[in-house]
């Protein structure tokens, strides 16, 4: 007898959690990839409560084990920080989808995952935009101000014009109606 959804998406989502709770770095007292995974499940039921069992797992798997492949150990500059990105993603789909396989899922579902969490279709395919949206909200409602403390204003102002561009047009408009943010970094949500 085939698992139902339900049983199928909770035992996706702890083995989630029971990975990323091994997350050496901490944030707030917790292991840094649990709350982060835990912070885009509510951001998402926020932004999307109608999503679908593979974005709300690819949700909460967007940083699984993120710490055993550490940003230093890619050359310095954007071509290191590209190839870290492009590995991370595909270990991140990898290790989500032996997950769901374990909980029951199908392919279909395994290889949406995976395509969210290898952002493949940003701006074309509306599961990757809405995984998109939702890590974007992420970061401006828990790391940006850390962020923005330790850079200099250029270095906001560019990155605030990255994540802007990610951004669908409905998601940078709950931008400037949730955020209190100055000019210009408002501006680059309005473009």
């Amino acid at each position: 007898m085939a698992q139902s959804t339900v049983s199928c998406l909770n035992g996706a989502l702890s083995a989630i959690d029971e990975a990323n709770a091994a997350d050496p770095n901490l944030e707030d007292g917790e292991p840094a990839a649990l709350l982060y995974g835990r912070r885009m499940s509510a951001e998402l039921e926020r932004l999307y409560p109608d999503a679908s069992d593979p974005l709300r797992i690819a949700a909460r798997g967007q940083h699984i084990e993120r710490w055993i492949l550490p940003r230093a150990t890619y050359p310095e500059g954007k071509a290191g920080y590209h190839a870290w990105r492009r590995e991370l993603a595909e270990h991140h789909a990898q290790r989500v989808g032996a997950i769901m396989a374990a909980a029951g899922y199908g392919v279909a579902d395994i290889d949406a995952t995976g395509r969210m969490l290898r952002k493949e279709g940003i701006k074309r395919h509306k599961d990757v935009q809405s995984l998109e949206d939702v890590i974007c909200f992420v970061f401006l409602k828990w790391y940006f101000s850390p962020f923005a403390a330790k850079h200099n204003d250029a270095k906001v102002l560019g990155i605030v014009q990255k994540t802007a561009r990610k951004m669908s047009d409905d998601a940078r408009q709950r931008v400037l109606a949730e955020f209190d943010l100055p000019e210009p970094l408002a501006a680059a949500f309005r473009q």
